[in-house]
């Protein structure tokens, strides 16, 4: 991977994110790190996140903070954010990263799981953006960047609540932007391509996976978890100051 920009910028300024024990969630930890904001993230996978601290814990704006928080226990989900804001102060930057794209099918689907899926994928963005609001209109400004979703622009199928709750996100995105943007909070949407991930390519990246992938971008090449959290350095820093309501695809021009 080429050298990142750097974002002045972002130096010191206090970046949440959710889902960053792992793949793009952890991509997204290193590159905030590297850019010398001062980091903290949630995750359920304790060992996997302790991991990330340790990689990061010589960044330029100091180790990550990690706190254990289920992002599908709202009140959980406020605590932590309390808690964030009690040990490092008002969040500038939130990152709507955590979901999970289990496959399933129509069939699959009963109220509990329909409930679950809504839960993990799109519900904790809603309270998220919430809770870190209003220190953000306190302060004049903000940015809250959230996580979509290629397969439902692709059609892809096998997975029909992820694609619907990610539609949402974009949705959401759009409307909070035209809510937030008069404090000059800035929300914008990133969709990435098939990205990847150590989960990706242990689940469901093989040889018909990398011809399909060949046969539908239009660059050579893979997308990296790095890809997607180099957007979104630059979407939170002041060099896209005057970007919000939008969705960037990070996909190799696959859609």
């Amino acid at each position: 991977m080429p050298q990142n920009s750097i974002h002045p910028s972002l130096k010191d300024k206090l970046v949440l994110i959710t889902g960053g024990g792992s793949g793009i969630g952890a991509s997204h930890v290193a590159a905030f790190c590297a850019q010398g904001a001062r980091v903290a993230f949630f995750d359920i996978a304790r060992e996997a996140s302790e991991a990330v601290v340790a990689k990061n814990a010589d960044a330029p704006g100091g180790a990550p903070l990690f706190l254990e928080v289920d992002l599908t226990d709202i009140p959980a989900l406020r605590a932590g954010i309390e808690a964030v804001r009690d040990r490092l102060g008002e969040i500038e930057v939130l990152v709507n990263n955590a979901a999970d794209d289990t496959r399933h099918t129509l069939d699959d689907v009963d109220e509990a799981y329909f409930e679950d899926r809504i839960a993990v994928n799109l519900r904790h963005m809603v309270f998220a953006a919430q809770a870190v609001a209003p220190g953000m209109r306190a302060r004049g400004s903000g940015v809250i960047i959230n996580t979509g979703s290629i397969t439902w622009h692709a059609a892809f199928g096998g997975l029909p609540l992820y694609a619907m709750a990610k539609a949402g996100v974009e949705g959401l995105s759009r409307s909070l932007a035209r809510e937030l943007g008069p404090d000059n909070i800035r929300v914008n949407c990133i969709i990435p391509g098939w990205v990847m991930t150590e989960r990706q390519l242990t689940l469901w990246v093989d040889d018909a996976a990398r011809a399909k992938i060949k046969q539908m971008q239009c660059l050579p090449g893979l997308v990296q978890p790095e890809d997607i959290a180099n957007m979104a350095t630059w979407l939170a820093s002041d060099d896209s100051r005057m970007c919000t309501s939008q969705i960037f695809v990070v996909d190799g021009g696959w859609i």
